[in-house]
């Protein structure tokens, strides 16, 4: 019985593993607010809107602790990811889910206590709030107890991504815990000042945070003025965008070697998906995630991983407009993937540790890692096969026009980039069970098992 490294701070409980499954222990000092949390009818409520993780209870002191006061089995979660993953569109609608949670939690009694963009999973492709323990009795003479922390882990981030245009994963890796208010309001552009949302959370927090009230008094906080509050942040929220142009968001559209060589690549890649023991796929280089949609169509649970946000967001948006819940699209660098991180560097698993595919896909790639990246075969072989037992992977020629583009400014340093010598190496840690060429064109595509 393993007590998650990340499971520390709240004294409400904390979440563990067990044979395999993951627990959370709710403690007696939150037996008060779990008890009106589930009598008021907020749980249900949440649940049947799949806003909230559902769980089981469990009447069972399975660590024989002294603390404890009920056991719940939480709904699984698949794959765990951090909103440093996340591309704009992805932590806006994390964003938007708290706030829908508070208001729902207002009406039957309740408040959330904290508000971080860690209590949110995508599971099935969509947002669902996952912290059963974040919800109190409301306290109509108490402001917002986590309103900073909402400000700090979403809007901050979110504005300063609305109006610097910038990519919003920096911002997520630099301030893992959050934006201070007094770094956001350097960051935001003086245009900004105008805007009265700006001025009301950014601007004016800032002015008042290093001030100390001379002695502490209650604060009238009725519920007309938290709905005011919850509405505003909701409204000023749902306005921010983050679109700019990607020279990737099109590719598949714009720049392949025309409509036979897709064509012939989308028959390729579904007779080799027929072949994958499993159900799980790890998507590299996902791009604006046709292949990885092709995928969900054959019943496969893909994540896709992309270092263009512009290219997830889009693909984000469109499974939403789709309603595609098998994928879910992660802005993560397959060249520098998200490492461990918090106390310890135990709080957060590294990308590698968590992900657990059956097969890999990595298509229209290898020539950006080898040839863009310098990363030799050997080193990519050894990866792939450490990430998984089954690979789909195409190779591009050096005479391919698009390899050419990757060569236009710099020096052909790649003798060993080819066919014959891609074949050799990957042949040590994997057993090349397939190969066809895509269409009329240098592209050949493989379907591997590990070794």
């Amino acid at each position: 019985m393993t007590r998650h490294p990340a499971s520390y701070r709240d004294p409400s409980g904390f979440v563990y593993h067990s044979a395999g499954r993951l627990y959370r222990q709710v403690n007696k000092v939150y037996a008060g607010d779990y008890n009106r949390l589930m009598q008021s009818g907020l749980y249900h409520m949440l649940c049947e809107q799949n806003l909230l993780l559902r769980h089981k209870e469990i009447n069972e002191n399975i660590r024989n602790d002294s603390d404890w006061h009920i056991t719940l089995l939480p709904e699984q979660i698949p794959f765990t990811s951090y909103p440093s993953e996340w591309c704009f569109e992805q932590l806006k609608d994390a964003a938007l889910l708290t706030l829908r949670v508070a208001k729902i939690a207002i009406a039957k009694g309740m408040m959330l206590k904290d508000a971080t963009a860690f209590n949110i999973q995508f599971i099935h492709g969509r947002p669902v709030f996952i912290d059963t323990l974040s919800f109190e009795k409301y306290n109509p003479s108490m402001p917002w107890v986590a309103y900073r922390q909402f400000c700090e882990t979403f809007l901050f981030p979110l504005m300063i991504a609305h109006y610097d245009k910038m990519g919003i994963v920096p911002l997520m890796q630099g301030f893992a815990e959050g934006i201070p208010v007094h770094t956001a309001a350097k960051l935001l552009p003086y245009k900004s000042r105008f805007n009265a949302a700006a001025w009301l959370h950014v601007y004016l927090q800032n002015k008042f945070s290093n001030k100390h009230p001379a002695a502490a008094s209650p604060v009238s906080f009725s519920e007309k003025k938290m709905m005011n509050l919850l509405n505003h942040l909701e409204s000023t929220v749902e306005r921010l965008s983050n679109f700019s142009k990607s020279p990737w968001r099109d590719y598949y559209a714009e720049s392949v070697p025309g409509t036979d060589y897709l064509q012939a690549k989308e028959k390729i890649v579904t007779a080799y998906l027929q072949k994958i023991n499993g159900k799980h796929l790890l998507d590299l280089g996902a791009n604006d995630g046709h292949f990885s949609i092709l995928a969900t169509k054959s019943g496969f649970d893909v994540i896709a991983i992309d270092n263009d946000e512009q290219c997830i967001n889009s693909f984000y948006k469109k499974t939403k407009a789709e309603n595609i819940t098998g994928v879910l699209p992660l802005c993560i660098n397959i060249i520098s993937p998200t490492p461990a991180t918090g106390f310890a560097n135990k709080e957060r698993s590294s990308f590698e540790e968590r992900i657990k595919p059956d097969a890999l896909m990595a298509l229209a790639l290898l020539h950006h890692l080898c040839i863009g990246k310098n990363i030799p075969l050997e080193m990519l072989a050894g990866y792939f096969a450490r990430l998984a037992p089954q690979l789909i992977i195409e190779f591009v020629a050096k005479e391919d026009e698009k390899t050419q583009l990757l060569l236009q400014n710099k020096k052909d340093i790649f003798p060993s980039y080819s066919i014959a010598r891609f074949e050799e190496i990957f042949s040590e840690k994997f057993v090349i069970e397939n190969k066809e060429m895509a269409g009329d064109t240098r592209r050949s595509i493989y379907f591997m098992k590990r070794r």
